[in-house]
């Protein structure tokens, strides 16, 4: 497996991202298209095809969220968990889930001190990506 890195780290899925996407667009621009062309016989079937193409645009959209959310959760479990075994404390609760996120890919050497950092410094989950110096991939993402 490649090295993760801050340019490398995000996760992109073809099959997902592209061509599943590619593909209920072209089944939504097709069945609109079969709407405006349809007659009385069959406008009912037609208006019921635009009507799952648009179901399935959110879906596609809504299963990423709904899984990304759920990733989300565990990981500031996880790091909750992490800085108390590390520090012996609580983790603050000003830093937010976007910044817990960030931190992720922080080495035990360096995420106390960037936690504090974050904390302090009120840095984006980007800034403090791009702060970390020892990457810990991450290789079992949504």
């Amino acid at each position: 497996m490649k090295h993760q890195n801050y340019r490398n780290h995000r996760r992109f899925v073809v099959g997902y991202h592209i061509v599943t996407f590619l593909i209920i667009l072209l089944f939504i621009v097709g069945s609109i298209r079969g709407l405006l062309k349809a007659t009385d016989d069959n406008l009912y079937s037609t208006s019921l095809l635009v009507l799952v193409g648009f179901i399935l645009l959110l879906m596609f959209f809504y299963l990423r969220i709904f899984a990304l959310k759920a990733q989300d959760r565990a990981i500031r479990a996880e790091e909750k968990l992490r800085y108390f075994i590390l520090t012996g404390k609580a983790l603050s609760t000003t830093i937010t889930t976007r910044q817990i996120i960030g931190l992720r890919f922080a080495s035990d050497d360096e995420f106390v001190s960037l936690v504090e950092k974050a904390e302090k410094e009120n840095l984006s989950e980007s800034e403090i990506k791009r702060s970390i110096r020892n990457w810990k991939p991450d290789h079992y993402r949504v």
